[in-house]
Formats: structure tokens, C-alpha cells, sequence
């Protein structure tokens, strides 16, 4: 007699989008309790999304949830969160207000409203200047360094983290960003250099003129070599954003080669509480991987930003989890 597989419910969700089958889908396994790592693991490598977020009940927060990629487990994932809430909340198991998420990173604060938009609150950031060498940049990115270093004179390369870190690049046009074709394993060993997860390059220059900027993320140490839009590397970018003060009235106060604070890591957004930042900035992402979407961002002289958006569920069912000793491939 064989005995009953072990099934759970689990769901393709679109993140920052209002239409199914664009921005970040995420996997979402609302009752991972009892799975080991072994079986979560297992279980994102079969929905083959960027992260799948597996839910637990939790004794300090209102739920638990860890996340993996296809190959490894990350600690924070923006677009996965906000996939989870929101699925939560259009399968009537979670009410608009706020809730509170247990992560690897530390308990965050998750609002839902009515119509399903969720805002998740990160990490106080962490932003500090880097020494970059232009050069292994672009060569790791696929562009020329001329991209690189004209708005170099005016916003760094930086490291940043609202509890997932990025190196952070800006890109002068969006052609060039566009443009990009990575050497993936140099990008990983920039990012690593870094002690980064991976690298957020983007540029002012938008396809909507309603858009804040253009951005991709490269996470290829994570099994992720880009990710569509994306939730942590977004709150990173406006906390970047609103403590160099790009948006200065007179442009930023930053000279040429100024190198003052490099390598000092800050926990506030010490240079622009009053120069400008955006209450909200609309970050636009994934149109060159034909997943197109959009974050709302809020990083405003505040010490924690919030990142925010819709998602649409493109894909739910039954998927068979592997017994812990069992390596075969597991059936949706």
C-alpha cells in the first residue's frame, strides 16, 4: 500500500503589476508547515520562479516566511512578499491592515489595503560610497564605461541595503541601460566583492513620464541572473537615492571626486531630509525581459522605506512535495 503524498497548496504570483503574466512572479506556498529546507528547496526548484515564499505560522509575528530561489535561500525578497500578502488577501484569508512578518532579516510590517495593494515596510538602510573602478564595471555589466562615469561626477557607486544589500550603479541614458549584455560570472564576483547580493544599475531616463527611473537587477550569485522587478533592490535604490540627495533643487552638492565618507557606513538619510526627495517615486523595471511593472517607493527622510504595489495571480494548484530522503524531481 503506498502511502498519501504530501501535497500543498501553491500559486504563480505577479508581482507589481495590475496584468497577469508581467512584473516579478513569484511562487507562494501559504502552508509550508512541517517542510524542511530540504523540501522548500526542492519545491522552488520546481516552480523555477526567481523566489517562491513559503509561510509558517509564527509565535512573535502574525506569520513566518522564508524564501528560495531555484538553488538557495535568501533572506529578504520584496516581490515575493508583496505576492504572498496579496494572494493571502484575494483568497480571503487575510484582512486589509497591518501585519507583521517574521524574516531572517527581522520582523517587518506589512500593509494591505482594500483593493489588494500591498506595502511592505524594510530594514533602516545602510548606504555608503564605494572605491569603483569604472572599468571592471562596465566590463562586468556589457557597456562603456562612458555610461558609467558621466553621472559617476554626480551620484557614486554605492553600496545599499534595506536588509538585502546591492551594489548600486546609475546608468546615464536608457539606452545604454538597455543596452547591457552582463558577463554574468563577473558580475557575481563584483557583487561579492562588494559583500553584495547583487547589482541594481539604473538611469533617470524613462519609458513613462510618470516613472522616477529605469532600473535592472542582476543577482546571478542567488541563481537569479536578472530579476524582472524587484521589491528589496527597489527600497535599497530610494534609500541610495534619498541619501546622496539626487534630487537637490541644485543638483547634488557632491564634487567631482569628493570621496567624504567612503567606505562609512550610515544608517540615515544624512544629506537630504530637506532637499527634495520624492514623498513617492515610481521605480519602472523588467520591460527587457518583457515583464514589465512598477514599485512605488517611499524613502523620504525616513528611517525605514516602504515599498509598495499589485499583484495578480497567474496559477494556482496542488504541488507534490518529495519525501526528505527523496532527490527525484517533484510533479506540479
Amino acid at each position: 500500500m503506498t502511502d498519501t503524498p504530501d501535497t500543498r497548496e501553491a500559486a504563480l504570483v505577479d508581482a507589481f503589476t495590475d496584468e497577469p503574466l508581467a512584473g516579478n512572479a513569484a511562487g507562494v506556498v501559504p502552508d509550508a508547515t512541517g517542510l524542511s529546507e530540504t523540501q522548500m528547496q526542492a519545491v522552488a526548484r520546481e516552480l523555477a520562479v526567481s523566489e517562491t515564499a513559503f509561510l509558517t505560522p509564527a509565535d512573535d509575528a502574525d506569520r513566518r516566511v522564508r524564501y528560495f530561489t531555484p538553488t538557495t535561500e535568501v533572506d529578504l525578497c520584496g516581490h515575493a512578499t508583496v505576492a504572498a500578502h496579496a494572494y493571502l488577501h484575494e483568497t480571503e484569508r487575510l484582512d486589509p491592515g497591518t501585519h507583521t512578518l517574521a524574516t531572517n532579516v527581522g520582523t517587518l510590517s506589512i500593509e494591505v489595503h482594500e483593493d489588494g495593494t500591498v506595502w511592505m515596510t524594510q530594514n533602516p538602510p545602510t548606504v555608503y560610497e564605494v572605491d569603483a573602478d569604472y572599468d571592471v564595471i562596465a566590463a562586468a555589466l556589457g557597456c562603456e564605461t562612458a555610461a558609467l562615469t558621466g553621472v559617476g561626477d554626480a551620484l557614486p557607486v554605492a553600496y545599499a541595503s534595506t536588509g538585502l544589500p546591492f551594489l548600486v550603479v546609475p546608468v546615464d541614458f536608457l539606452d545604454a541601460l538597455g543596452g547591457l549584455d552582463p558577463d554574468f560570472p563577473a558580475v557575481e564576483r563584483l557583487a561579492e566583492a562588494h559583500d553584495a547580493a547583487g547589482v541594481y544599475a539604473f538611469t533617470f531616463d524613462t519609458l513613462s513620464a510618470e516613472s522616477t527611473l529605469h532600473g535592472r537587477c542582476l543577482v546571478p550569485g542567488a541563481g537569479v541572473p536578472e530579476d524582472p522587478v524587484t521589491g528589496t533592490a527597489s527600497g535599497a535604490c530610494g534609500a541610495y537615492l534619498d541619501h546622496f540627495g539626487a534630487f537637490r533643487e541644485n543638483g547634488s552638492d557632491r564634487a567631482p571626486g569628493d570621496r567624504a565618507g567612503l567606505g562609512e557606513s550610515s544608517t540615515a538619510t544624512d544629506v537630504s531630509t530637506t532637499v527634495g526627495t520624492p514623498e513617492e517615486m515610481v521605480f519602472e523595471q523588467g520591460h527587457y525581459l518583457d515583464r514589465p511593472g512598477r514599485v512605488h517607493v517611499r524613502a523620504s527622510g525616513s528611517d525605514a522605506p516602504t515599498v509598495g504595489g499589485t499583484a495578480v495571480t497567474s496559477f494556482e494548484g496542488q504541488i507534490r512535495v518529495p519525501d526528505e530522503a527523496d532527490d527525484e524531481i517533484i510533479e506540479a
